[in-house]
């Protein structure tokens, strides 16, 4: 469903149409950074290596003193740093627009997707919202996050295929996968970090997890079928979309071998992930293998690929350079060494809490933390030390706190500027980041309630 013409005179404007740009909003984000380097002071937590890892000693916070402030000019000299920074995501980001640009071409996934959504019935449309959803949540489950981000495109050509929006087919691939890796029992950047922290058993008291898993993951279809296709959206002329009716489909010798060399490279991608510790680079490497060989099974010369790969990138430029933008608000952060002054400032808020209430407070506080530490592990890393003991102090139980963080850390992802997995894939989606946060700020708000309940009964059940 889109939304083209333009507001009619004399009639109130939209809410959504005087949000800014992407690049203005993270640009007032980077400013408004830079401001709180003059309220909060710099700070740091001693560290020492444990297991291979780097942890955070807990009661060592001190201030710092020698930090020069930051000036700004500096503000805009993050943005080139954080460019630079940021540069795996854009690669990859320019990369998968490569690579599915030549798929597009070749017709060869438009064709498998014609040819499956005709045979089921586009009268089933939320039966498809409501799988491809809970297929994107378990590649979120067992993948990880950043890992997924040539999938989106699929979900966005499943959407046009059954009549709905690019936001349809993006919100049911990013909600599902940043659902999925939230809330997963077996996540080893949260879950499995944490609870090496906390002397607990690998993947234990994934019960929970795996309800509130299920939970989320039909809640979101439910919100997708009842509210998302229903929203306007104004598409992006590089959407990708079905080309004729769905009865003229039909899949070729040469699509079948295009889409066994696709899913042949995801295979290789997978294993590389799972034995070989691949990740955004590595990818990204096989992105491009891929984009390779199948541009020569349809035959395409050199000059060819090459050519289909730059009008492919060139067409997700803005949304990769979003990224590089986002990425100069952790520059700040870093440069004025107020990281670990914002984490032990907010880990205090717990001190007296009764348990039931610090579950709750403890997820509220790790989502904000996320904004500037936007990496799981990394974040395990950091808070936990702290607030592992802050639940002993409490009467927490320390799977509960664990949960706290995972929900915290996982579902923020969905919105904060910082996240280049998420920028990354609405980029390929062809969705802005407002038109994003217009379309998923109210299913957080329903998940985060669905969560809290959640630590509720795991606090009542002696979790």
């Amino acid at each position: 469903m889109t939304d083209s013409a333009s507001t009619p005179a004399g009639a109130p404007k939209k809410w959504y149409r005087s949000v800014p740009d992407p690049m203005v909003l993270i640009f007032m984000i980077l400013v408004a950074t830079y401001l709180l380097t003059f309220v909060i002071p710099a700070g740091e937590f001693e560290r020492v290596a444990q297991n291979g890892r780097t942890v955070v000693v807990p009661g060592s916070f001190t201030y710092l003193s020698d930090i020069a402030p930051i000036v700004p000019f500096d503000i805009f000299v993050a943005i080139p740093r954080g460019l630079i920074n940021a540069a795996q995501y854009l690669f990859i980001v320019f990369i998968a627009g490569g690579l599915f640009h030549i798929l597009q071409k070749t017709g060869a996934l438009e064709n498998a997707i014609g040819v499956a959504v005709n045979r089921v019935g586009v009268e089933r449309r939320n039966l498809i919202i409501t799988v491809g959803t809970f297929i994107y949540g378990f590649f979120g489950v067992a993948v990880g996050y950043e890992n997924n981000i040539a999938l989106v495109p699929i979900a966005v050509l499943i959407a046009s295929a059954i009549g709905c929006s690019s936001l349809v087919g993006t919100t049911m691939a990013v909600g599902g996968i940043g659902v999925g890796f939230a809330l997963s029992p077996i996540n080893p950047y949260t879950v499995g970090v944490a609870q090496g922290i906390a002397e607990l058993p690998t993947f234990s008291g994934a019960w929970l997890r795996t309800l509130l898993l299920l939970c989320a993951l039909s809640l979101l279809s439910v919100y997708i079928c009842k509210r998302v296709v229903k929203m306007s959206f104004r598409e992006s002329p590089n959407a990708e979309r079905m080309s004729r009716p769905l009865s003229e489909y039909s899949l070729s010798g040469r699509n079948l071998a295009t889409l066994i060399a696709f899913v042949g490279g995801l295979g290789i991608m997978l294993f590389g992930v799972f034995t070989r510790g691949w990740y955004i680079n590595e990818i990204a490497a096989m992105f491009l293998l891929m984009a390779i060989v199948i541009g020569a099974l349809n035959g395409l010369s050199a000059n060819g690929i090459a050519k289909q790969m730059v009008e492919g990138a060139s067409s997700v430029t803005a949304g990769a350079l979003v990224i590089g933008l986002a990425a100069s608000i952790q520059v700040i952060l870093n440069d004025a060494s107020i990281i670990d002054t914002i984490v032990n400032a907010l880990s205090g808020l717990l001190d007296g809490v009764p348990p039931m209430l610090s579950a709750i407070m403890a997820s509220v506080l790790q989502g904000v933390i996320n904004l500037f530490v936007p990496s799981g592990s990394g974040q395990a890393l950091v808070t936990m030390p702290i607030l592992i003991p802050v639940a002993d102090l409490v009467g927490m139980s320390r799977q509960l706190m664990i949960t706290s963080f995972q929900i915290g850390d996982g579902l923020t992802n969905l919105i904060i500027p910082t996240s280049g997995g998420m920028l990354a894939m609405i980029a390929l989606g062809r969705v802005t980041y407002e038109q994003w946060l217009k379309a998923i700020l109210p299913f957080m708000g329903l998940v985060y309630l669905l969560s809290w309940a959640g630590l509720v009964l795991g606090h009542l059940v002696g979790y």
